[in-house]
């Protein structure tokens, strides 16, 4: 067990957390795109609301990093950590601001698999971020990413194969693999949260 002798500002573990409250709450109203009855301005909106939010708690750590003495571990990696984070939050109100700005009307089926990797990407993300205090039962979370973000890289690829199936025109492709692309990248980003998440724990270890 590892043993710490100076005291530490505990405070960055309940700002991780809540950062991914954050993406746990924009995933959950993004899964509302999924209904044709949502007014998607107004869900932009709120969605907007959310990201500006999340950046007032990455600015928060990024603060404390700054006017703090003893961080629980490296300056670096905490800043990677609250930046991956941040990273998934701003790809998931793109794609949902995106919608709203082209005026995109049906959403293509195989949509709605790549919201439900988010969605459980984000609430497995949120679920770790308070075991970084003691650096314990963290593997299974990374894994649990690992096979989503696999999972999300599939349905990706049957999203993009459907929209070059003839279905839709030309500028209607356009504008879907815009807001495709925008969802791939959030799910890449839960990946790079995992990825430094191990990190850490490999150093603390």
């Amino acid at each position: 067990m590892r043993l710490r002798f100076r005291p530490t500002e505990e405070s960055f573990y309940d700002l991780f957390a809540q950062q991914a409250r954050h993406l746990v709450n924009g995933a959950t109203l993004m899964a509302t795109l999924l209904d044709p009855t949502t007014d998607r301005d107004d869900l932009a909106v709120r969605m907007r609301e959310i990201e500006h939010e999340a950046d007032e708690t990455t600015h928060e750590v990024v603060r404390r990093v700054n006017s703090t003495f003893v961080t629980p571990f490296d300056r670096e990696d905490i800043y990677r950590l609250a930046s991956a984070l941040d990273d998934v939050m701003d790809y998931m109100e793109e794609a949902v601001d995106l919608i709203s700005l082209y005026g995109i009307g049906d959403l293509p089926t195989e949509f709605a698999a790549q919201v439900q990797v988010l969605q459980r990407g984000a609430e497995v993300t949120a679920d770790a971020m308070p075991r970084l205090r003691t650096m314990k039962d963290l593997d299974e979370y990374w894994i649990e990413i690992n096979r989503l973000e696999n999972h999300g890289d599939r349905s990706y690829r049957r999203l993009v194969a459907s929209l070059f199936d003839g279905t839709y025109e030309a500028l209607e492709v356009m504008k879907l693999k815009d807001v495709v692309d925008s969802l791939e990248h959030a799910i890449d980003a839960l990946e790079k949260v995992a990825n430094t998440v191990e990190q850490i724990a490999v150093k603390e270890s």
